[in-house]
């Protein structure tokens, strides 16, 4: 399997409160990520649990966590937990 297919592939899934306090785990340790997650987002629906993935970031341990929909783009906007980069899935 090539890497660009694997990383679309789900690693796991969690609760919505885990996801709540991951993503804002990310966003106290790097600030910035407030200002752009409300600018590039909208807020997610309700749901009892989130897709997570493996950051594909050569080095990077973090795993993906669902923090919005991506504005006028069809895709859920994720933030790593670790390193802070946000990726479209």
């Amino acid at each position: 399997m090539t890497s660009n297919v694997g990383q679309n592939y789900p690693y796991s899934s969690e609760p919505e409160p885990t996801r709540a306090a991951k993503v804002e785990a990310a966003v106290a340790t790097h600030p910035e990520l407030a200002d752009k997650i409300a600018a590039e987002t909208t807020p997610l629906d309700a749901n009892q649990r989130w897709w997570v993935w493996k950051d594909p970031t050569p080095g990077c341990p973090g795993f993906l966590h669902a923090a919005g929909y991506a504005r006028n783009l069809h895709a859920v906007y994720v933030v790593c937990d670790t390193c802070g980069r946000t990726f479209l899935r």
